[in-house]
């Protein structure tokens, strides 16, 4: 048993489970024993293969031993190659350890591209989605594969710059192939989000999986929780940032989830819902989760009309046809300045929101095209399609007090900084000063206004804004914090009579600060949502002729 050489094929059919399984045994003690790294791997590489081929076993005991040590070798092969670092990994033959191994990719997805790195799950931390994990004990050894982005494809626009980050699977198998330079061991890297199962033989194994560590991975990466409070005074780089990002790989029948973070904020807020809804098997085959990274300094109607465009760009990229299922059924989760904008994205503009502003219509105005363009794209707007339902939480829905203290006015001092559209309405303002409210003519002219001073619940446009409601058919739902002591009754920064908002489907109030998306009483409420959205959906698509 001491010869390690590189496996061969798979056992001959005749040779009983039991035989392989107490085999694999015995290379599992000479791996233990073994004096150098190449005979640890070779070893491993002997108890992995020949406990995979004991799995075809009809006892079992036998079947669950065999899994157990296939595992147990393929990981601690893994363990001995990698030497405590990641591996990178192309589909084929390759060298690990030492040891010629040919290498499968079992349906994963095309955003990893051909070349990955891939390393154990359980030495991802999972701090940043507040130790809750997400992952289920069967066969195999749950990993991350890691891949830079693509370039290649519009759709690369919408994956996370950080990288992608996916579940996979990991186990090594004997060949199958027949011919004798490729009897090498296959180190096998499968998908088991949609492939959650492996057959050997007869019998049925059920993967091990982890979809909470690559996305923790994601989180251990980005800077975006520090570039958010740069881009609210004006720093420029999570601008450069904006846009709509996916953390599934694209699906034409899956209904998206779109969250839109709120000022100062970024999508980590959303770490720990997100990690829930994946985590839950029923609502992450019916759902794709997108966040919106925006940079919240502008003015609220301002931010709406980026986001539309984000969102615009995503579907032209995606499905430029517009005959995709997933354009139905969108559900939008916005937190703070994120749900007003959610709520403004189905609403129908109105005569008095542009009158807030200006004094004289549209067509009357001198200026030229581009900034009229976006004129009229942020006060003329029509209910986005194909969403259906929205969840609020924490939302300031008529405006906050805390914009009009002192940290508030600060911030706003600094927030008006380098804001494309805000520079079109100075530019309007100064050609048209006549036709601009008194109110409001010194902030387009000086540019002093930004999404603190859109929050202020005297702030003109705001009032008017704040009568515009979801069109009809379309569901929403409120998620309100309060803390003991607060006067008025909130969150500390958004009162409770600006949160809830009539006509909701349901209503709740926790216990909690601004950061109310980061408790479980709300996750489990926008869960509980999300499974009445689906049961709703399905009746629908019943009775629809």
């Amino acid at each position: 048993m001491s010869g390690c050489a590189t496996t061969g094929g798979a056992q001959p059919p005749d040779v009983p489970a039991e035989a392989m399984l107490e085999k694999a045994r015995a290379w599992q003690a000479v791996a233990i024993r073994g004096q150098s790294t190449r005979i640890q791997v070779d070893a491993w590489l002997h108890c992995a293969t020949l406990a995979h081929d004991a799995m075809a076993s009809t006892e079992p005991a036998t079947e669950a031993a065999a899994g157990a040590l296939s595992t147990l070798c393929s990981r601690s092969f893994f363990d001995v190659a990698a030497q405590g670092g990641p591996i990178n990994v192309t589909a084929g033959m390759a060298s690990l350890g030492g040891a010629a191994v040919r290498v499968e990719f079992r349906g994963l997805p095309d955003s990893l591209g051909k070349s990955i790195y891939i390393e154990p799950a359980d030495q991802v931390p999972m701090d940043t989605l507040g130790g809750v994990h997400y992952r289920h004990a069967g066969f195999g050894v749950p990993l991350v594969a890691f891949a830079l982005p693509c370039s290649d494809r519009p759709i690369c626009r919408h994956y996370p710059p950080e990288g992608i980050f996916r579940p996979a699977t990991m186990w090594v198998e004997a060949s199958t192939r027949a011919e004798p330079h490729d009897g090498a061991p296959v180190l096998v890297l499968q998908n088991p989000v949609l492939q959650p199962s492996h057959a050997v033989g007869a019998a049925s194994y059920e993967l091990a999986d982890d979809v909470s560590a690559p996305y923790a991975q994601l989180l251990e990466r980005t800077s975006l929780k520090r570039l958010a409070w740069w881009g609210l005074i004006g720093g420029a780089e999570v601008g450069k940032r904006s846009g709509l990002f996916m953390l599934d790989d694209y699906d034409p029948d899956k209904t998206p989830i779109i969250m839109i973070h709120g000022v100062a904020g970024s999508p980590v807020i959303w770490a720990r819902l997100s990690n829930a809804i994946m985590g839950d098997p029923e609502l992450h085959r019916r759902y794709q989760i997108w966040h919106v990274v925006y940079q919240s300094n502008a003015p609220l109607l301002v931010e709406r009309y980026r986001v539309q465009r984000y969102i615009d760009k995503a579907w032209s990229d995606i499905d430029p046809d517009g005959l995709a299922p997933a354009r139905q059924g969108v559900v939008l989760i916005g937190h703070s300045m994120g749900g007003v904008i959610a709520r403004l994205l189905c609403a129908q503009s109105t005569p008095e929101v542009w009158n807030a502003a200006f004094t004289a219509p549209f067509e009357s105005l001198h200026a030229n095209a581009t900034d009229l363009t976006t004129l009229k794209g942020v006060f003329q707007f029509k209910p986005y399609p194909g969403v259906d339902e929205i969840i609020f939480m924490a939302a300031p829905q008529r405006g906050s007090p805390s914009a009009d203290g002192l940290l508030g006015r600060f911030v706003g001092l600094l927030a008006w900084r380098h804001i494309e559209e805000i520079s079109g309405l100075m530019r309007i303002a100064l050609q048209n000063p006549g036709a601009i409210q008194p109110t409001l003519l010194s902030m387009f002219q000086t540019g002093h206004i930004s999404s603190i001073t859109s929050l202020r619940p005297d702030e003109p446009v705001t009032l008017a804004d704040a009568k515009l409601m979801p069109a009809a058919g379309v569901r929403y739902d409120t998620i309100a914090g309060v803390l003991p002591g607060v006067k008025p009754p909130g969150d500390g920064f958004v009162p409770l009579s600006s949160a809830l908002l009539t006509g909701s489907t349901t209503t709740l109030i926790v216990r909690s600060n601004h950061e109310v998306p980061n408790r479980p009483e709300a996750i489990s409420d926008v869960l509980k949502i999300l499974r009445a959205h689906t049961a709703a959906s399905d009746v629908a698509s019943n009775i629809t002729p």
